[in-house]
């Protein structure tokens, strides 16, 4: 593989771990505040709780990119 070929996959994994630390960000935020009971995002069931973090549309509203638990970077 050539050098001027490496840019593509160290540009790609970059982007990656950027996208993933701004939604994993987003992803703790929200844990805290699905938890904290003086909270407006309180949710007392853990199911309903686990449904919000992994709903699409919260961190779509937010301007973050929606990233698969498949292609987290801690799965990577």
């Amino acid at each position: 593989m050539d050098a001027a070929e490496y840019k593509h996959v160290v540009l790609g994994l970059i982007f990656l771990k950027y996208i993933s630390d701004a939604f994993m960000e987003h992803y703790q935020q929200l844990e805290l505040w699905t938890a904290e009971p003086e909270s407006d995002y309180f949710i007392k069931e853990p199911q309903a709780r686990y449904e919000v973090l992994e709903d699409r549309d919260e961190y779509v509203a937010e301007n973050i990119f929606w990233v698969p638990k498949e292609a987290r970077w801690t799965n990577l």
